[in-house]
């Protein structure tokens, strides 16, 4: 009995302690919440001082509920993106962003903003993409930024910014992107930057730096794109980057010299580096030679409102209060149980009955703790198309609803031993099989990294129905989960991958090289998809890719090739897509122009076709040579050669002078893809009467 009654004072204790942790999880979350409130509404104060853009910023909304325009929250509530290019924001940084510490993404590229980038900024560890490219700020690069080790992407570019590159850029290990082009920095390029091992994309040009290259700027593995043009640099340029091809430009520094570079001089003596004089900030480099962390309690709070200590403290003591009280009431209510229980015992021994019921009470309560995906849900209207029932059947011309239990049963609950890709952490795609056997693709994907507004979803979503054609891979339906928080799409499945698995192919992975003649028909198909994207037809509007790639090319069993990813750009948050163009860019898709004017069109489509084209030609996954190949001719050199020669060489060249006027430099000079069409037929009947003759 007594051995009873201790169990039952433990149950009560253990019950206690769960009634304090929700308390104190629940007043912690509300004021982290508060506190994120009121540090958006001085950053809105600061970036919108009229109050024309961001008007559903207010002080008494929720910023996780799907009002404030422009950001989104993680799983726990907290702000995690805010995404606001192109508003005609017209103010300034101010620096009480850093107390946005969940911030992994900041995106107010393209806008009218003025001041300097606050140095409290370095506090946001977790940020990962800091896009300020193309407005007016000015002043200095905080040296800080040099402590952000979560930085994969830093878009400083066409902004007024003065002053040399700080040196502590090399330590951010994660770099992938630095463009810092077309502003007024001056002085030497860091060799620190050598340092950056994840680096891909280096853009310094049109600034005003001066000195020689660092060597250790061509030794970097990843490198693919270095842009230093309209410089004052000067001597010897590391012969290693001659790898890069028309990738890397030097154009318009008159004192640079080197072998084997267009219109580059040879170099004299005087032009070599001295190996006696260590290159710019090229040792010494450590975290502990920048400053830390800012502490950003004393930050100007003059603009209001701003978050005060007395503020602070009259709601600490509050909640304080509140959980005394509240413990108080629990704790007595608590004894008055446990005595009554203790006279059930002497009265007739039911205990044992008590203790479970109290057990199961305890299940419950823990069981209906709330998910963190709540604070992140769409209205009850979100799933609005019909009712819970799951459309079993498919064609080729209808949309189905599926259910979560069918689709978890397709994917055998997500296996991983069905994971066919991982993008990052908004969506992964797994192979499933349905319950008559037909094998599908199911893109799962995150709510939080969906578009906010209802409307805007369902319309992409809606977008996505309509589209039907022989070379873009079939819809067959989709599925949201409130409880998951999750969406699914379900495509049909591609038994021969990607155009990306046909690329490099080694020595022994004969069996996986594509012959000419399917090479000339993926390129046609990927063609004929592109052209249905961009025509305006029955039921289906204008649209853009916007993201093509040989990854974004899957073949099926009878090697056609067939578009994925096509309008998934109008289901999913700003934020989310300009992550996924990092990998496009650092693989040379991006078309040139996008870095200075952000938008797409139907020529950056071509371009990136333009570069598939290229890279279906020569079978690898590098293209820098390319077109330099076409331009001199040297046809044999261009084609793959695993092909051992058996290829059209009058139609090989009409697809590299295609390739080639496809990723012309001017959009202007680029073809509409109706017109590639036409070349392509024309090269098909060339072929087909040589053939006969």
């Amino acid at each position: 009995m007594g051995k009873q009654v201790l169990h039952g004072r433990g149950l009560l204790f253990s019950f206690l302690l769960s009634i304090l942790f929700l308390v104190h999880q629940h007043s912690s979350a509300a004021y982290g919440s508060s506190d994120e409130l009121r540090a958006l509404m001085v950053l809105k104060a600061s970036l919108d001082p009229e109050s024309r853009v961001l008007a559903t910023w207010t002080s008494d909304g929720e910023p996780c509920g799907g009002g404030f325009e422009g950001v989104a929250c993680d799983g726990s509530g907290k702000v995690a993106n805010i995404s606001l290019q192109g508003k005609g924001l017209s103010g300034s940084i101010s620096p009480v962003v850093a107390d946005l510490r969940g911030l992994t993404g900041l995106y107010l590229h393209f806008n009218n903003i003025s001041g300097e980038i606050p140095r409290e900024i370095s506090n946001l560890t977790a940020l990962s993409d800091l896009y300020l490219n193309v407005n007016n700020l000015s002043g200095g690069i905080p040296e800080e930024i040099g402590i952000m080790n979560g930085l994969q992407v830093l878009q400083l570019s066409n902004n007024k910014f003065t002053g040399s590159i700080p040196h502590q850029l090399g330590l951010l290990k994660n770099l992938s992107m630095l463009a810092l082009q077309s502003n007024a920095l001056n002085g030497a390029i860091p060799a620190t930057l050598g340092d950056l091992t994840e680096l891909t994309w280096l853009d310094l040009s049109f600034n005003n730096l001066f000195g020689s290259i660092p060597v250790k700027l061509s030794q970097l593995p990843q490198l693919t794109v270095l842009a230093l043009q309209n410089n004052s640099l000067s001597g010897s340029v590391p012969p290693e980057l001659n790898r890069l091809g028309e990738n890397f430009k030097y154009g318009n520094n008159t004192g640079l010299c080197g072998a084997g570079f267009t219109d580059l001089g040879s170099c004299t003596s005087a032009d070599l580096p001295d190996s006696s004089r260590p290159e710019p900030f090229s040792a010494g480099l450590t975290p502990q030679a920048i400053p830390q962390s800012v502490n950003i309690s004393s930050a100007d709070c003059s603009t209001k409102p701003c978050s005060s200590s007395s503020s602070k403290s009259s709601y600490l003591a509050i909640v304080i209060t509140t959980t005394v009280v509240a413990f108080g009431v629990i704790v007595c209510g608590l004894m008055a149980i446990l005595w009554f229980h203790h006279r059930k015992q002497k009265l007739g021994g039911l205990l044992e009955v008590s203790n479970s019921l109290l057990s199961t009470d305890v299940s419950k309560f823990s069981y209906r703790t709330a998910s963190p995906l709540i604070s992140l849900e769409y209205s009850n209207r979100w799933d609005p198309m019909t009712d819970e029932r799951c459309g079993l059947g498919s064609s080729s011309q209808e949309i189905y609803r599926f259910n979560l239990e069918e689709v978890e049963c397709a994917t055998q609950y997500f296996s991983d031993a069905n994971l066919l890709a991982k993008k990052s952490s908004f969506a992964a795609t797994y192979k499933g099989i349905l319950r008559d056997g037909t094998k599908v693709a199911v893109k799962r994907i995150n709510k939080t990294s969906c578009k906010s507004e209802e409307a805007e979803f369902l319309k992409g979503l809606k977008m996505l129905t309509l589209l039907r054609h022989e070379n873009l891979i079939g819809l067959r339906g989709f599925c949201y989960s409130r409880a998951r928080g999750e969406c699914f799409l379900i495509y049909d499945f591609a038994e021969n991958g990607s155009l990306l698995e046909y690329l490099d192919m080694k020595v022994g992975e004969i069996h996986k090289v594509l012959d000419w003649p399917i090479r000339v028909s993926i390129i046609k198909g990927i063609a004929k998809g592109i052209e249905y994207l961009h025509s305006n037809r029955t039921n289906k509007p204008h649209l853009l890719h916007q993201n093509l790639s040989t990854e974004k090319v899957l073949i099926d069993h009878q090697f056609n090739p067939l578009l994925c990813g096509s309008g998934l750009h109008k289901l999913l948050a700003d934020d989310v897509v300009f992550s996924s163009l990092k990998t496009s860019a650092a693989m040379g898709y991006l078309a040139p122009e996008y870095a200075t004017v952000g938008r797409f069109s139907e020529k950056t489509d071509i371009y990136a076709f333009g570069v598939i084209v290229f890279q279906t030609l020569t079978g690898k996954t590098r293209t820098t040579h390319s077109r330099l190949e076409v331009g001199s001719g040297k046809l044999e050199d261009l084609i793959d050669d695993n092909l051992q020669g058996n290829y059209s060489k009058p139609e090989a060249a009409k697809l590299a002078s295609i390739a080639l006027l496809c990723t012309s430099e001017v959009p202007n000079q680029r073809p509409t893809m109706e017109a590639v069409l036409q070349e392509l037929k024309n090269t098909s009947r060339s072929s087909s009467c040589r053939s006969k003759n």
